[in-house]
């Protein structure tokens, strides 16, 4: 890759990898949904006049009943879990679950037989992944949660599904009206908790953590990755999904005093690991011989 193809690409697994750390801080003194509805607002607006001048919302709004699904899968409903998580998980930990998105990719390929046959190498990977998150979990036991654990799951699931849904009912329009419209209708749909729940005066490091959560992490991180995604493709492009939590850890650790600890060290190699040899699929020649395997193309969580 060019200079500036490595620089787009470390640029997004940092702007990927912060919003565990601020969602941490804000969701101290912002209750979830206030959050929620900060961040899509926002986003939404910061990215309309994009979408207005490619001309990319009609064509969306025409296929309105996939991307009201979409809209509660991929953001709506992760979004809002990985917030009410992330008050009682440390940033590091939710970074490290998260993680596992592209193994329950695999498993939703698998059950829709859309993806090709997992052979001895890819499951070799998913055992390595589960063995992974059990062991992120079992060697720290003082840390777990069992209710915004449940959260982290339902969010790995939402993250995985969201893309199916674009590959099959949105997938002929624009993913910049795609992206607009889901942040707009999230912020409509939180747009009454949050009314309820407006904080009367917010410490200075909350507020530019909400703010940065909108500005960098949703608006730029999603024009930087479809800048990323024209230069280096898709299947390259989403290889951030495995960096952003290891961004997420030396964070947490540094800047919040996070622990880092046996779990982490133990299960975050073994997902990681578990992770690109699950996504991994052989392709056929032209001759229906197989060629080498290559990454799965697997969307970073948002």
């Amino acid at each position: 890759m060019s200079r500036r193809n490595w620089m787009l690409f470390a640029a997004m697994c940092v702007v990927w990898g912060v919003p565990y750390l601020m969602i941490r801080v804000a969701v101290r003194e912002v209750s979830p949904p206030t959050l929620v509805f900060a961040r899509t607002a926002l986003g939404a607006l910061l990215l309309l006049p994009i979408a207005i001048r490619q001309n990319a919302l009609r064509p969306v709004l025409r296929n309105w009943r996939p991307l009201l699904v979409y809209s509660a899968v991929e953001v709506a409903a992760p979004w809002l879990m990985l917030s009410d998580a992330e008050t009682k998980l440390s940033s590091s930990l939710t970074g490290l679950l998260v993680a596992a998105v592209p193994l329950v990719g695999v498993a939703i390929a698998r059950v829709q037989r859309t993806d090709d046959r997992v052979d001895a190498v890819r499951g070799l990977g998913l055992m390595l992944g589960i063995g992974g998150v059990v062991a992120l979990l079992g060697l720290d036991v003082g840390e777990v949660h069992v209710g915004p654990l449940i959260e982290v799951a339902i969010t790995v699931v939402c993250y995985a599904v969201g893309p199916v849904i674009i590959s099959r009912s949105l997938s002929d329009v624009p993913v910049m009206g795609v992206v607009v419209l889901s942040l707009a209708i999230t912020s409509l749909g939180y747009l009454p908790a949050a009314a309820l729940n407006v904080p009367n005066s917010l410490p200075a490091n909350v507020i530019w953590s909400v703010i940065g959560l909108a500005t960098i992490c949703t608006a730029f991180a999603f024009v930087l990755f479809f800048a990323l995604i024209a230069a280096i493709g898709p299947a390259r492009a989403t290889v951030i999904t495995y960096v952003n939590p290891a961004v997420a850890v030396l964070l947490g650790v540094a800047l919040l005093g996070e622990k880092f600890t046996t779990g982490m060290a133990v299960g975050f190699p073994l997902i990681l690991l578990g992770s690109v040899l699950a996504a991994r699929k052989r392709e056929s020649r032209a001759d229906g011989s197989a060629t080498a395997p290559t990454p799965v193309a697997e969307p970073a969580p948002s």
